[in-house]
């Protein structure tokens, strides 16, 4: 069974949210805070929790980094952001903090209630406004993995050559481009670009750059 903090000053949305849960999670059980001093404190009282989800908006949380020291003291406890703001950016930077999902209070409850699941399970979730694509095709939701999960331990199991790769991916260049910055073929280029996308479980190059750039940083 599930322990999940639905933490929202509106009570509409935390009540509605609930009834969504509840419905689709089997057994889950459900605590309710208005600020983030009483997640907090519920985090102290009723843990372990599995899953904090938290309104950017309400008393007491500053920001993102505010939860940076949370994070670390309840390592046990998923925490997901759960805001009106759509905003690319504000995505990126949840992900930068360390949380492993962001939900938009302006998807429908089929999609809040499996973006839970997926945090639940261990992957991180963002909304598909993260992937988009410039073909017009309805995106699918971006599911990347958690940067704790590939931080040190991803970059030791790739190969010396795979790290110079790596790094020029995150600066946008193409196979190609990297081959010949590289001096390698253009073949074995794309066998080491595989194997990277491969590890760090995306399904695209654009993927795969949001990932780098958000996460790793200088390599």
């Amino acid at each position: 069974m599930y322990k999940i903090i639905i933490a929202d000053d509106h009570g509409l949305y935390r009540r509605g949210l609930r009834l969504a849960l509840t419905a689709g999670i089997p057994g889950v059980e459900i605590f309710e805070a208005t600020c983030f001093d009483a997640v907090v404190g519920l985090l102290a009282e009723q843990g372990p929790i599995d899953l904090a989800m938290l309104d950017l908006n309400m008393p007491g949380l500053l920001n993102q980094e505010v939860l940076g020291d949370v994070l670390v003291a309840y390592p046990e406890t998923r925490f997901a952001i759960v805001t009106g703001n759509d905003s690319r950016s504000e995505i990126l930077t949840a992900l930068s903090v360390g949380l492993h999902g962001y939900i938009v209070k302006s998807q429908k409850d089929e999609e809040v209630v499996l973006a839970v699941k997926e945090i639940l399970s261990g992957r991180i979730y963002v909304p598909a406004l993260l992937s988009r694509n410039s073909g017009g095709q309805e995106p699918q939701p971006l599911e990347v993995p958690h940067r704790n999960g590939i931080g040190a331990r991803f970059l030791e199991r790739l190969t010396s050559r795979q790290k110079d790769v790596l790094k020029l991916m995150a600066e946008g260049y193409s196979n190609k481009e990297i081959a010949r910055d590289l001096d390698i073929a253009e073949a074995t280029t794309k066998i080491h670009a595989a194997a990277i996308l491969r590890e760090l479980g995306v399904r695209n190059r654009t993927e795969a750059a949001v990932l780098i750039k958000t996460w790793l940083g200088t390599i």
